[in-house]
């Protein structure tokens, strides 16, 4: 597992500020990234990239993994629908529907695991 960046405390405080209205491109990267870990944390593994840009990454969900180029499953959404999906502002279908998600391949399904603040 990689070493975290966000710590808990800085991690919730961007949530909490973002949740509060706070839409500083700071407080918004912060909260993010610590969902992007929160997630790889709480599913582990490597057959899923996650991508939030321009803010971050992560790879997570046990399975085949990727060594180069696009990986076969790929979820890629805005920063505000991230953000509204990990903390159960929205639910995965509804986002899904609206054409708020960009998800390929036969894993690239986060609904299990969302919303991650609970």
């Amino acid at each position: 597992m990689a070493r975290r960046r966000i710590t808990a405390d800085d991690g919730r405080a961007a949530v909490r500020g973002w949740e509060s209205g706070d839409s500083d491109r700071r407080t918004v990267a912060a909260a993010v990234r610590y969902y992007l870990e929160e997630l790889a944390e709480v599913a582990p593994g490597n057959s899923v990239e996650v991508r939030v840009p321009p803010f971050g990454v992560t790879q997570c969900i046990e399975g085949p993994s990727h060594s180069r180029g696009t990986p076969p499953n790929v979820v890629e959404l805005a920063p505000q629908d991230w953000l509204e999906l990990a903390t159960g502002v929205t639910d995965w279908e509804t986002a899904r529907a609206a054409g708020r998600i960009s998800a390929s391949g036969t894993r690239a399904d986060l609904s299990a695991l969302l919303p991650l603040q609970r």
